[in-house]
């Protein structure tokens, strides 16, 4: 939030940093409150669907509600927590993406292991299947 203010406070738009940090702070929120909401169902005895949608489409119209208002009142500049909240979205995305990505991309040395203490390659053992 704060670089948000410094930048735009260079360019002399500093509210635009306020609201951009609002739409921050908004998204933290958001996931703290779907990491909250996804360990109270996952503790529970049954799992369901509906209730975590339910939950989820709540929780979306609630902070859409919102920033579209404060967007609507503090025009144009409020328009800033609506960027803020996507950025926010991206950044999650990416940072949950990138550590899955990276692990895909890595030869994985516990297959190779398992493998080869299983009785070798599984290309060997699909030809002494075939004979």
């Amino acid at each position: 939030m704060v670089l948000a203010i410094l930048v735009t406070g260079s360019f002399g738009r500093l509210i635009d940093g306020v609201f951009f940090g609002i739409g921050l702070l908004m998204g933290l929120f958001n996931a703290i409150l779907v990491r909250r909401s996804v360990a109270a169902i996952t503790a529970g005895s049954h799992l369901l669907k509906r209730k975590m949608a339910i939950n989820s489409a709540g929780r979306l119209l609630v902070f859409t509600v919102i920033a579209l208002a404060i967007a609507f009142a503090f025009r144009p500049d409020g328009l800033c927590v609506v960027f803020g909240l996507a950025f926010f979205q991206v950044l999650l995305v990416v940072s949950t993406a990138l550590p899955v990505w990276k692990k895909l991309r890595t030869p994985n040395a516990s297959l190779a292991t398992s493998d080869q203490g299983a009785g070798g390659d599984s290309a060997e053992r699909r030809q002494a299947g075939d004979e």
